[in-house]
């Protein structure tokens, strides 16, 4: 069959998106998703994402890691997926959406896309790392010389030895200043890193303020693909009405054979 899709970025973080409000992609066949996803072979994109109907909201966000499962919930094809609905003519400047991990808010000005994320009530904290779940789990530790670090095979042991085959993705940290943290991650379903990953600039967010590293509730986070900014608000350790805004940029419509 034919399929049109369009390909969004945000800061990098690149998706293959697909208006599927007829319900015509076979999206049951992983290996239909991983292809489309493979840099080689297919269009190449960090994820695959469906814009379907939804009864109560604007539209339902259906989102799939590269390698063809569906996954928890990712922020910056989040934010992409909002730019979509804004160019089908969906909604005009704000919408409402549902996703795997509940209702989604946002708003779009000149290709900035500001979406709110989930609350998030607990962050655990050990010797060297947090873990805080912001729709996808995420471990956060703070080093040192990040553009050096080796993101990938420190990423991959700790993603496999300490959360075992479900999971996590790894985001590692260096503090700039009160306000900006640079962020670099390793994402589980694409078993590498990416450019940028927007669940994990929002962990980092709250992780940086849980343990005090800031006492800002608007953060700066640079990734190898821009920057993205996390606001929020904290009461007794719940963060509540958090952001995370960027860009969501169109590259592209084609069209495919799978």
């Amino acid at each position: 069959m034919e399929v049109i899709f369009y390909k969004y970025q945000g800061t990098g973080n690149d998706f293959v998106i697909i208006d599927n409000r007829l319900n015509t992609f076979p999206k049951e066949q992983t290996n239909t998703i991983s292809f489309l996803c493979d840099r080689n072979f297919g269009v190449g994109a960090d994820g695959l994402i469906l814009l379907e109907e939804d009864e109560s909201t604007d539209f339902k966000m259906i989102y799939f890691n590269a390698d063809g499962n569906e996954s928890t919930m990712c922020g910056n094809g989040g934010r992409c997926i909002v730019a979509f609905a804004h160019k089908l003519g969906i909604f005009k400047t704000k919408t409402t959406f549902t996703a795997i991990d509940g209702l989604h808010h946002a708003s779009i000005k000149n290709n900035i896309v500001s979406l709110q994320m989930i609350d998030v009530n607990t962050i655990d904290l050990y010797d060297n790392y947090c873990f805080a779940n912001t729709g996808s789990p995420h471990h956060v530790q703070l080093v040192d010389n990040l553009d050096n670090y080796d993101v990938y095979n420190s990423g991959k042991s700790i993603r496999n030895d300490i959360y075992g085959k479900e999971g996590s993705n790894v985001n590692f940290v260096e503090q700039i200043n009160n306000t900006t943290f640079k962020v670099r991650t390793y994402e589980r379903g694409v078993e590498n890193e990416t450019l940028a990953c927007g669940t994990g600039v929002t962990a980092v967010a709250v992780a940086m303020h849980k343990t005090n590293k800031t006492n800002s509730a608007t953060i700066n986070l640079p990734v190898k693909g821009g920057e993205l900014e996390v606001s929020f608000n904290e009461n007794n350790g719940t963060y509540t009405d958090v952001f995370l805004t960027g860009p969501a940029t169109f590259v592209f419509k084609g069209q495919i054979t799978i």
